[in-house]
């Protein structure tokens, strides 16, 4: 199947003689949820801006549906009509004076009538829970809320992959679940979500393919192999994920299961008899308070 967007064989440098990126090959299909992890200063946000046409590499080709991406007006248009990139910090894309004037920023910019822009920003605004926020301010949201307006603005442009550079980056636990939520319901309407990230274990348990950037390269393929490999994680200066070493312990005791977050593994656990609360396997009675 081709993919909706790809870079084949990708270089970038921002000095001459010391590339970010040499030879670089990513796929992104349509559908597949696919995590993009790595040190800082590897290359991933380097990555992201020329899979955006943030940046024109220096070697090799960005291609959307397979054909190269043309850096023509035209040629971009139809790239950021199909693919659109959420900066990490959202003060580097909110300008307009109120939250509904900045994420119609785009649908205007499409030459879409009125009604059309309106509907789409109505319906961003809904898809990210923040239509109670349409007039407010942007220099007067929170942090998280920003981080919201500027993943509307870009589903405001009705993206079929939506690339989001570390956009749990600052947001509190109860933030980033929310921030997962919304992800989950725009991909099963048919958006598909790429997303940057440090956490290896928010990586395993969220996406379907995980793409690693270390030394250079990137080396991609399922989420339970590349996050299974010890060596290719140091590499990328990443600790290990959990899920993948309790897999191999569970199987080891003869229980065939792949917990993917931790209320998976407690429910994998038995409830005492006469207790509410789940104890250790094996145990018996209750649990003292």
């Amino acid at each position: 199947m081709t993919p909706v967007l790809a870079a084949r064989g990708v270089s970038f440098s921002y000095e001459p003689g010391r590339p970010v990126l040499d030879d670089a090959d990513l796929a992104l299909h349509a559908g597949r949820r696919v995590a993009v992890l790595g040190p800082n200063g590897g290359g991933k946000t380097t990555l992201f801006r020329l899979l955006a046409g943030a940046l024109v590499p220096s070697a090799g080709e960005v291609l959307l549906d397979g054909v190269p991406v043309v850096r023509t007006r035209r040629g971009l248009t139809a790239l950021r009509s199909q693919v659109q990139l959420v900066l990490q910090d959202p003060d580097d894309q909110l300008f307009s004076a109120s939250v509904g004037q900045d994420v119609s920023f785009g649908p205007v910019n499409l030459g879409l009538p009125a009604a059309a822009v309106q509907a789409r920003v109505d319906g961003a605004l809904h898809a990210l829970g923040i239509a109670d926020l349409a007039d407010r301010p942007t220099h007067l949201l929170s942090f998280g809320q920003k981080k919201r307006v500027a993943v509307a603005g870009a589903v405001a442009m009705a993206p079929r992959l939506l690339v989001l550079d570390e956009p749990t980056a600052g947001l509190d636990p109860a933030g980033v679940e929310e921030l997962l939520l919304t992800l989950a319901a725009l991909h099963a309407d048919g958006t598909t979500p790429v997303l940057s990230t440090h956490d290896v274990d928010l990586a395993h348990r969220w996406a379907d393919e995980v793409a690693v950037v270390a030394q250079r390269r990137v080396v991609a393929g399922p989420a339970e192999d590349i996050l299974g490999d010890a060596a290719l994680l140091r590499a990328a200066r990443l600790g290990p994920a959990w899920a993948p070493a309790v897999h191999r312990l569970l199987r080891h005791g003869g229980v065939d299961a792949r917990p993917r977050t931790a209320a998976d593994l407690h429910d994998l656990l038995p409830t005492p008899v006469g207790c509410d609360t789940p104890g250790p396997p094996g145990s018996t009675g209750t649990v003292a308070p």
